[in-house]
């Protein structure tokens, strides 16, 4: 499907419309269409169609990967109306308390902390022959 992260786009051939009575169409429901936003442009994972003959000295490997387009349904509009074009919050923007105390000068708590690596916290062990050395020396 064609369209940008974060562009509105319209379907506009709808099978079936639910709420408080279902909608059946034949073969769609006139004047429904659903909005929805682009979140992301991708591919998926690669597919490998691997083909052996025993004995035969004979194989073939192909692989692909689908192309997919990942959108978040905003309404559902009937009675052929537009889509209202406002834009919700994106999974990749910042959470809106991150934004509000760094607009407030903040940055102690707009700014995550840091976590500790782990290795920072092991001591070191010495190897088995580093400790042989040191017990034949007492």
């Amino acid at each position: 499907m064609n369209g940008e992260p974060g562009e509105i786009v319209q379907f506009g051939e709808v099978l079936v419309l639910g709420g408080e009575g279902v909608t059946l169409g034949t073969p769609t429901v006139a004047g429904a269409s659903v909005a929805a936003e682009v979140l992301e442009q991708g591919r998926g994972p690669k597919v490998i169609a691997f083909k052996k003959r025993r004995r035969k000295n004979s194989r073939r490997k192909r692989g692909s990967r689908a192309e997919f387009t990942l959108v978040r349904i905003t309404e559902i509009l009937t009675d052929g109306k537009a889509p209202t074009l406002t834009k919700s919050v994106r999974r990749d923007n910042p959470k809106p308390a991150r934004v509000e105390a760094a607009a407030a000068g903040d940055e102690e708590e707009a700014a995550p902390a840091k976590p500790k690596s782990k290795a920072a916290k092991k001591p070191v062990a010495k190897s088995k022959r580093a400790k042989s050395k040191s017990a034949e020396k007492k």
